[in-house]
């Protein structure tokens, strides 16, 4: 019974691909070839599983014969030769069918269906290829290199004075740079200017708000008539993390958020309307970005690596010096990297009973305030003159509604 379960599902997806193939080049296999080659290759799989693995083997050779004769007969029939598109997509439908056989029901499905997915988007794929530019392709290059060549490498423990220094973690945010950059550039052209610049500052602030000003602040000294639009991304990601700060408080210590949530709504909502404001007067700036400059700015990425390294340092040896003691003083300097810690390490703090509400709140915003006055000097520094005091207005509107909020808010 199992094995008639297994045929069957074996036809089926042979049918699927079948279906699009005999829709869009039926010149080689179509509607009944799939099915067949499919379900041949769940036989010959059974069989090789009792007989030796010669019975696939050979059975996998007769398809290469089959597919090879066929295509001798359209080169004779239209004197030239085509893609070899249908051939792979044959051979791996065989593939296909023997794993239904093996119990890998799980793979052939999603095989089957990204195989599917490929043949259909013949000619958006090639669209997008034919929009694809050199710089299109360099940036794709260093994303990889940093993401997929040199982070799985790097070793994953910690080194050097206080034992804090991790290459891995530290090479995490040059890759976060260089990944915000590109998805930043690829919602400015796929979205325009204005979706773009939205889309691009609410995931920089999701992901790093830091990382995304150290982008934005070097492209814009590349390019100072950018200044707008990098401003106004860097605004976003600044609003953007409030409300992730209230979603991590809310999940990890429930009981802080009624101290937390009204001077952290202010904040959202001043920090909200300055990035309105930005994102208003970008979209009428009359400058784009250039499209043949590198997106991914890697220098700009690898020389703020090294600026984080040096202030992990310098948040450990802050921390052994006050410990607990120096909550406030801990909290301003982890503020200037990592906003995520000190807010949860408070939160956890507060459900422990080792902390009060009033305090933590103040923590967590002092911390928020930090990185913020941290983002302002980065963005002054790479980022030039013309966006120099963009940024340091609208992030100093919210330094001084914070600063208001710690000196005069109750509790």
């Amino acid at each position: 019974m199992e094995l008639v379960t297994a045929i069957g599902t074996a036809l089926g997806l042979g049918l699927l691909v079948g279906l699009q193939r005999e829709w869009a080049d039926k010149d080689i296999a179509g509607i009944r070839s799939f099915p067949l080659l499919t379900v041949l290759g769940a036989v010959a799989a059974t069989l090789a599983d009792r007989w030796g693995g010669s019975v696939f083997a050979v059975a996998l050779a007769g398809v290469v014969v089959v597919l090879a004769v066929a295509d001798v007969g359209r080169l004779a029939r239209q004197r030239k030769i085509g893609g070899i598109t249908t051939e792979v997509a044959a051979l791996l439908m065989f593939a296909v069918g023997a794993l239904v056989t093996l119990g890998q029901q799980v793979a052939a499905l999603v095989l089957t269906g990204s195989l599917l997915v490929l043949l259909q988007w013949k000619k958006p794929l090639h669209a997008l290829v034919d929009r694809l530019v050199e710089v299109d392709l360099r940036a794709l290059a260093h994303l990889v290199l940093v993401a997929l060549v040199i982070y799985p490498v790097l070793p994953d423990r910690t080194f050097g004075p206080y034992d804090v220094l991790n290459p891995r973690h530290i090479w995490r945010m040059v890759v976060l740079i260089v990944s915000i950059s590109l998805a930043a550039y690829v919602a400015r052209r796929v979205l325009g200017r204005r979706g773009g610049t939205v889309v691009g500052g609410v995931l920089g602030g999701l992901v790093s708000s830091t990382a995304t000003t150290v982008s934005q602040a070097r492209a814009a000294r590349l390019e100072p008539a950018t200044s707008p639009v990098r401003v106004a991304v860097i605004l976003l990601a600044s609003a953007t993390v409030f409300g992730r700060l209230a979603v991590e408080v809310g999940l990890a210590a429930p009981t802080v958020l009624p101290a937390l949530a009204p001077p952290l709504g202010v904040l959202l909502a001043v920090s909200a309307l300055v990035a309105a404001v930005a994102t208003w007067r970008a979209d009428r700036a009359p400058v784009e970005p250039a499209p043949d400059r590198d997106p991914t700015d890697l220098g700009g990425a690898l020389v703020f690596g090294l600026l984080y390294a040096g202030v992990v340092f310098v948040v450990a040896a802050v921390q052994d010096r006050f410990g607990a003691q120096g909550l406030y003083v801990v909290a301003v300097v982890s503020g200037l990297t990592d906003v995520d810690a000190i807010t949860l390490s408070t939160a956890n703090l507060v459900r422990d009973g080792h902390v009060d509400p009033s305090t933590a709140w103040r923590v967590i915003v002092l911390a928020a305030l930090s990185n913020v006055g941290f983002k302002a000097g980065v963005a002054s520094v790479l980022g030039g003159r013309a966006l120099a005091w963009r940024a340091l207005v609208g992030l100093g509107l919210t330094l001084a509604t914070g600063a208001a909020l710690l000196a005069l808010w109750p509790g």
